[in-house]
């Protein structure tokens, strides 16, 4: 007596599709040509077993095994197609790239620049070297600089005041 035939027109156990087979026998073929597609070996691995995943999933749905090679080969083009469209979608959208603003040139210089005010610090007075210390160095206010320093807030002002001019005349910038 023959089998039964199976309701909704799927295809008995003898004509489904073997994934295991087929890739077997032509995954790397399948790999070459999908990296002649994305030019990049991961990409095309990623692609092909993508393909072989939908393959595997709707294997009752392929009626002719004589086609599944085929289909498989279809489903890697398409999958390559997609990962060409995305590489293209985020190539346009992509900010177009701008070398650091902190490059070793500009480090070394700045470098360069924190030396020479180190330098001219160290050759101010020592009640304006703390005080400009203490301003730019610390971020105190004036009230603030004149506790630490213990003298008046006044002072603390004209002392910061002379001392940024004799900073300038020794870095040789205008006050």
């Amino acid at each position: 007596m023959p089998p039964a035939p199976l309701s909704r027109g799927e295809p008995s156990a003898d004509e489904r599709i073997d994934v295991a087979a087929l890739f077997a026998e032509h995954h790397l073929g399948l790999v070459r040509l999908a990296l002649l597609m994305v030019g990049d070996q991961p990409t095309a691995e990623d692609v092909v077993q993508e393909a072989f995943t939908r393959t595997h999933a709707g294997r009752r749905r392929l009626r002719d095994p004589q086609k599944a090679l085929a289909y498989v080969r279809s489903a890697v083009l398409n999958g390559a197609r997609s990962v060409l469209r995305r590489r293209a979608v985020a190539f346009r959208r992509a900010v177009p790239y701008e070398p650091p603003v902190w490059s070793a040139e500009h480090a070394t210089l700045l470098g360069e620049e924190r030396r020479e005010v180190l330098l001219a610090l160290r050759r101010l007075p020592a009640r304006q070297r703390e005080a400009l210390v203490l301003r730019y160095y610390f971020d105190l206010s004036d009230p603030e600089i004149a506790q630490t320093m213990g003298i008046g807030a006044s002072t603390a002002r004209s002392t910061l005041t002379r001392g940024l001019a004799a900073l300038a005349r020794a870095l040789g910038e205008e006050a």
